[in-house]
């Protein structure tokens, strides 16, 4: 049993919070770790500890980075939800309408709003790729666009865990005339002052921490005799250790590629907990950001394997995740990484490391802060 502590803060009512995320590092359950809390847009708990390598030789500290992964596409789907709300793009038109070339292959009346829910049947690329192909915003986007479905969109959801982010990216591009990371520094992160980035400068690289991966037998994908779990996972294969390079860090990959904490998260995520409103600056309208509590899908996810319920670009409370509040969305990302947005308590959680577990759904590291922090939000 190691002692650690936290640097940062917690507000004294959330110092359970605080003694939760501290016994994750003497269990030895992380190496380094952020947490942070806003309630109506501010922070009331940020927190970090460990290390940012695993030689232990450099200390998580206030500004370290680290790739989250999945819990990227929260930010992908705000952006989404950003020209939505501006009257840009119009989740209910089929995908053709922004981008023609989509329609080949009996795709045609696929909806913005299928790609928003992982519904479109497009879990992973027919063609074989190899990782430098995630690079090639062009290539991973014309192969999508010309291959047929996995399955008839809209009956079912299906995780789109590396698809989805080309995808709604490529729409974004096509209705905004930039990329989904350029628009989403210069319309959310950049005007809220917010350390997150999609497709990451390499004047940057200096802070960030180095993803462990999980164990062999907790590598996304493993085991499975599932075509489509095979193919979304191996199809290139995820590598966590290609988090490390240059290539990976620079590329937008609006999926799974983005580098940020826990506090750059839940500075973004609070636009949906708080009404499209932070650091004094309303950048989408309530009514957007609720827009993604809409019930697109439910069901057994064809990639996952649970229950789920999928909202306009967010996993919503019921299926198999119960929240104190039934306004919540939410996501996770590969290894652990995770954000909940509540709209009733105006309340948003993240959590984000550098020791990953073998989960793409959320890990108990990240909801021991959780209970915590509901418990003395229910007291």
């Amino acid at each position: 049993m190691t002692s650690v502590k936290a640097s940062g803060f917690a507000q004294d009512r959330f110092a359970p919070v605080k003694a939760a995320f501290e016994a994750n590092f003497a269990s030895g359950a992380e190496n380094g770790a952020s947490f942070c809390m806003t309630l109506e847009g501010k922070p009331v708990v940020d927190i970090w500890a460990g290390y940012g390598d695993e030689a232990q030789t450099k200390p998580w500290e206030k500004d370290t980075l680290v790739n989250v992964y999945s819990t990227t596409k929260t930010m992908t789907a705000l952006t989404a939800l950003y020209l939505a709300d501006k009257g840009a793009l119009d989740f209910t038109a089929p995908v053709a309408k922004y981008w023609p070339e989509f329609a080949a292959n009996g795709k045609a009346d696929v909806t913005v709003a299928h790609l928003m829910s992982h519904a479109a049947g497009l879990s992973g690329w027919k063609e074989p790729l190899v990782r430098e192909d995630l690079y090639d915003w062009e290539k991973a986007t014309s192969l999508l666009a010309a291959q047929a479905p996995y399955w008839k969109p809209g009956t079912a959801p299906g995780y789109h865990a590396m698809t989805q982010g080309y995808l709604v990216g490529e729409v974004i591009r096509r209705v905004a005339g930039e990329t989904v990371g350029k628009l989403f520094a210069k319309e959310i992160a950049g005007p809220i002052g917010a350390d997150f980035h999609i497709g990451l400068a390499s004047t940057e690289d200096h802070r960030v921490a180095e993803l462990t991966p999980p164990p062999a037998s907790g590598a996304l994908g493993n085991g499975s005799a599932d075509e489509l779990v095979t193919n979304m996972s191996s199809n290139p294969p995820i590598n966590p250790l290609d988090t490390r390079t240059r290539a990976w860090r620079g590329a937008e990959i609006p999926a799974a590629g983005g580098t940020g904490n826990a506090r750059s998260v839940a500075a973004v995520q609070s636009l949906m907990a708080n009404g499209g409103f932070a650091n004094g600056k309303q950048i989408l309208s309530e009514a957007g950001v609720r827009k993604a509590l809409e019930l697109q899908i439910e069901g057994t996810d064809l990639i996952l394997g649970i229950p789920v319920r999928y909202g306009m670009g967010f996993g919503l409370a019921g299926g198999m995740v119960a929240f104190p509040n039934p306004n919540s969305v939410f996501w996770g990302g590969y290894g652990g990484s995770l954000v909940v947005s509540d709209m009733d308590a105006r309340a948003t959680y993240a959590y984000a490391m550098n020791k990953m577990a073998p989960t793409t759904t959320g890990d108990m590291r990240a909801f021991a802060m959780l209970m915590a922090a509901w418990g003395v939000m229910a007291s």
